[in-house]
């Protein structure tokens, strides 16, 4: 048994197999991904990384599990059967980033391949594939597990691992992140959440939910999510040096076709398309490497009716400045329907009266029920004068608030 200290879970347990599945290329890899891309631009603490918070997923996923069985709602067959789904479980969380490429989402963009398609060819190789077999983990079920493409033996590991709500995954990174950035609102009652974890229904039936204790927790967690995306994941500096950073993977990969092979995509990491960059001559080059803002922000819009004002002032720029206009349009669920969406629930809550959905337990649950919007208008800094575009963004948006 290994003990790895963590700021956030403290000690965290691994057995040996477990050892020999971190000491993979590409698990070790993501030791030089960043978990928050270029947000360290924004926030300068936030240089940890997706190998962190494997990590942590695990040992979150690891306690979820473990709160489920207490409470009697799982059905394993036996000891032997909880046994093989926690190691299936403990090792797809291990796994469950393992084919992001440098930056994440960011280069995912430029590069044209969703992360899940590259997660599936990397549990194909013998590096990943053979501690698996050692640690008797079927490779195929990591990967229905991590990508969602097909159903696993437990419902309930499916939700830990990629659900919609209640994943091990989600439960990591809004502590890690909130920690690392020091955004004390993105943070939640774990501790509380974990241990109202219950299972309703069974067999394929199953879902992953809290008791009635856990609503509080729930409500907490749901916020933390917002604040998060609000502040940090769509920050006006991220959002822009991510898109400057697009810019820059274009010339260091004009063709994007060249990191198909996935040995070639591995080679890749943060560090890697920094070195890149001292290489190249261009402004966003330039800009990442000595973090020059390019963009001047020249108006934030948060709220679902300012959309019609969005628009007009992004219209106003566009026809006086043209494509130095850039507007950034960003949405997110406040809490997502299950992998089927047809069934119209969210999270189930168990109460004195039966299993009722989240918003039915929960009025701040049902109050923000849809979509946040950010849109953020960003103007070339060196073709328009930020000033001025911005006053002109606010006499749009006075003119139409007077209609």
């Amino acid at each position: 048994m290994k003990r790895v200290f963590d700021p956030i879970h403290r000690f965290i347990e691994l057995d040996d197999g477990e050892v020999e599945l971190l000491d993979a290329p590409p698990m070790q890899r993501l030791r030089r991904l960043r978990q928050l891309g270029l947000a360290y631009l924004a926030f300068p603490a936030a240089e940890h990384s997706r190998f962190t918070h494997a990590l942590g997923a695990l040992a979150v996923g690891a306690r979820a599990l473990a709160a489920v069985r207490r409470a009697g709602a799982e059905d394993f067959a036996d000891e032997a059967e909880f046994r093989a789904q926690r190691r299936l479980l403990r090792a797809s969380l291990l796994l469950h980033d393992v084919g992001h490429g440098p930056f994440s989402h960011a280069s995912e963009a430029v590069l044209g391949v969703p992360h899940e398609a590259r997660t599936r060819e990397i549990l194909a190789l013998d590096d990943v594939r053979v501690p698996l077999s050692r640690l008797g983990v079927d490779p195929d079920e990591v990967a229905a597990l991590v990508t969602g493409d097909a159903p696993p033996r437990s419902p309930v590991l499916r939700e830990l691992v990629g659900g919609p709500n209640l994943d091990a995954d989600r439960m990591d990174y809004l502590l890690r992140d909130a920690y690392f950035t020091g955004v004390v609102a993105g943070s939640y009652d774990a501790e509380q959440l974990l241990g109202s974890l219950r299972v309703y229904g069974s067999g394929d039936g199953a879902r992953l939910g809290v008791d009635g204790r856990g609503v509080v927790a729930l409500e907490s967690f749901v916020l933390a999510r917002y604040m998060m995306f609000a502040t940090v994941y769509f920050h006006h500096t991220t959002r822009m040096f991510e898109r400057v950073l697009q810019d820059a993977l274009r010339e260091i990969w004009p063709d994007p076709r060249a990191l198909d092979p996935i040995d070639e995509f591995l080679a890749w990491d943060d560090f890697r398309v920094l070195d890149a960059l001292r290489a190249q001559g261009g402004a966003a080059a330039r800009a990442l490497r000595d973090r020059r803002t390019l963009y001047g922000v020249v108006a934030e819009f948060n709220a679902e009716h300012d959309l019609r004002i969005y628009e007009a002032c992004l219209g106003a720029l566009v026809e006086l400045y043209g494509d130095a206009v850039w507007g950034d349009e960003q949405q997110q669920l406040y809490h997502r329907l299950p992998l089927d969406a047809s069934v119209g629930r969210s999270v189930a809550v168990g109460t004195r009266a039966g299993v009722v959905d989240a918003r039915v337990a929960s009025d701040v649950i049902a109050r923000i029920a849809g979509k946040a919007y950010w849109r953020k208008i960003f103007v070339r800094k060196d073709r328009v004068p930020v000033e001025d575009a911005r006053r002109l963004c606010e006499a749009v948006s006075a003119t139409r608030e007077l209609h």
